[in-house]
């Protein structure tokens, strides 16, 4: 049997005054998202958000294999940071999770605002923040982009873990020792970390060698440029 460790926690994993505490920054989070995504959003890159927030909504159904018995899937946070922006990205991925978690139960409804807070909040900022601080290289050609992609989506995945073990560590089953769950769960999600790049740097690469403005990591750069040094 295969099992997914791809971060959704479940219901009762948190006890209950962790799940609240996550609860609240989760909403504070999304407060703060909301206000800039209507700031980075307009008639032309709003039909965006939407792609990506069903793109990354189909394939977050798809798990493939990071070691025997174990499958991750794709966390999205870098993708659509990079795609739409971070505010604009965290509220996509904040969509995917709720419906995941109303319909098909993936997540617990308790622990929504923990998945949130790690997937949406923390993944989607650490990722947009790598990319940022790469931009000079995204910028130079269609393979500096992809790496630029690649290294960000790893470090979504990764960071994103940290999330999950210090929720872990504030309200998780003290049967469990933190440094058994922290080593399983960071170790794992290094394996899905390279899934997630890869996919995420094939999206974005095809994206931006269709329309590279509509790439929000490379707005106010020479963006036609990746596509010429690319071709």
């Amino acid at each position: 049997m295969s099992i997914s460790v791809a971060m959704h926690m479940s219901d009762g994993l948190l006890n209950a005054p962790t799940s609240i505490l996550f609860g609240a920054v989760a909403v504070i989070g999304l407060v703060i998202a909301t206000i800039g995504a209507r700031r980075d959003l307009d008639d032309r890159t709003a039909p965006m958000a939407g792609l990506v927030a069903a793109f990354i909504f189909a394939v977050q159904m798809l798990n493939f294999p990071v070691l025997p018995g174990v499958s991750g899937h794709l966390l999205g946070g870098a993708l659509a940071a990079i795609l739409v922006g971070p505010f604009a990205g965290a509220l996509c991925v904040t969509i995917v999770l709720t419906l995941q978690a109303l319909l098909f139960a993936d997540g617990g409804l308790t622990a929504l605002g923990a998945n949130v807070t790690n997937m949406a909040l923390i993944g989607t900022a650490a990722g947009y923040l790598v990319a940022v601080a790469l931009r000079k290289l995204a910028t130079r050609n269609k393979f500096g982009l992809v790496a630029v992609a690649f290294f960000a989506a790893f470090c979504n995945t990764v960071i994103a873990s940290l999330g999950f073990v210090l929720e872990f560590a504030i309200g998780g089953d003290s049967a469990f020792a933190l440094g058994g769950v922290a080593a399983t769960v960071i170790g794992v999600h290094c394996l899905i970390g390279i899934g997630e790049g890869i996919i995420t740097a094939l999206t974005v690469g095809a994206v931006a060698a269709v329309r590279p403005d509509l790439v929000y990591l490379l707005r106010g750069t020479s963006r036609p440029l990746v596509i010429k040094e690319a071709s």
